[in-house]
């Protein structure tokens, strides 16, 4: 087998948070024993509710965040038992980060070009004539004319400037791009566009893409494997064909409930209560509190992962009740609404 791009090993994330007193201080914990593989070409989706760990997860991939504990390799290296040098040559020239917001990513007093060649120049790469070739490249690589390349990321559309962040990321044609909710700042009209150059890109330069998202529908069409993160923990991983009808995780079944179906409408899984706080994360199973299979169990310890997946389709999950193979998603609903609480307020993901 070939050595993953990127690989995360129990790895967890815990902030130190101020609240209440000034000597009083929470731990917020954004990521909690992330165990995650990305092998060459391929596109792995991560979904779940805002706050749910997405994020982190995409920065300790590239290496922008450093892990409390665990392990963080990059072609088979550990990242953070590197000497910082290697570390920022491994992390700047191998892989490629974009971002939410094209108008904070981009710094707005540099022109096009220069935003452009920044990354080339940092990190030497070439000639200066070289470079400039080179950004004359990325622009066409991305769809941008020419004309704009002594612009300012002002005077683009929203479209335009996440180009502009796109062809950055891919400037010293990295192994690895993730992408932290690439569209959710665009008009609807440019979203298509910007995920179908993604696509392409990723065909025609054999890229890694780790496409982080909201939109779950998108993450399902563009993705060959969907990760599902609920409080800062991974608790599913499938093919991307099999998280609509056959995901085994609860919590998975009912965030894609939750999307409205045209062909299929269906009223979504309700869930009882709401998130419960990253400071203060349930014992066991941290879905258990709005969970309609939870029992004792669920509050005792976390569920080991297990393993459905057939030979080179990895479908893995935690929980000590699943939902039943083959199980649609209507029949989820009934039993959902069964024992919901008549007393507490439904919430949908």
């Amino acid at each position: 087998m070939t050595t993953p791009i990127a690989e995360l090993t129990d790895v967890h994330v815990v902030h130190k948070a101020r609240s209440g007193g000034l000597l009083s201080r929470d731990h917020v914990y954004a990521l909690t024993a992330a165990t995650l593989t990305v092998a060459g070409g391929e596109t792995v989706g991560v979904v779940g509710e805002s706050g749910c760990g997405k994020s982190t997860l995409a920065k300790v991939l590239v290496g922008v965040q450093p892990p409390t504990s665990g392990t963080v390799s990059f072609r088979g290296d550990d990242l953070w038992t590197m000497r910082p040098a290697e570390r920022r040559t491994a992390i700047g020239t191998r892989t490629g980060m974009i971002f939410q917001d094209p108008s904070t990513a981009l710094n707005r007093r540099l022109s096009i070009r220069q935003i452009l060649r920044d990354p080339l120049d940092v990190h030497r790469r070439g000639s200066v004539r070289e470079r400039d070739d080179r950004v004359r490249e990325l622009m066409s690589l991305v769809g941008l004319p020419k004309a704009l390349a002594d612009g300012l990321p002002g005077q683009l559309s929203g479209g335009q400037r996440q180009r502009v962040a796109i062809a950055r990321a891919l400037a010293l044609e990295p192994d690895l791009v993730v992408a932290d909710e690439p569209t959710s700042a665009l008009d609807v009209s440019v979203r298509a566009q910007i995920l179908n150059l993604l696509l392409d890109l990723k065909e025609r330069l054999g890229l890694a893409l780790v496409f982080v998202s909201h939109d779950i529908q998108t993450v399902r069409r563009m993705s060959d494997r969907v990760v599902t993160m609920y409080l800062g923990r991974i608790v599913e991983e499938s093919p991307a064909e099999e998280i609509l009808d056959r995901s085994r995780h609860p919590y998975t079944r009912a965030l894609f409930s939750a999307t409205p179906g045209l062909l299929d409408p269906i009223d979504p899984i309700p869930l009882a209560g709401p998130v419960p706080s990253a400071t203060r994360p349930p014992s066991g199973c941290p879905f258990r509190t709005r969970c309609w299979k939870a029992d004792e169990v669920c509050a005792e310890a976390m569920p080991d992962v297990s393993d459905v997946g057939s030979a080179g389709a990895a479908h893995r999950f935690r929980c000590f009740h699943p939902v039943g193979e083959g199980q649609s998603t209507h029949e989820l609903v009934t039993q959902a609404a069964a024992t919901a609480p008549a007393t507490t307020p439904r919430e949908h993901p």
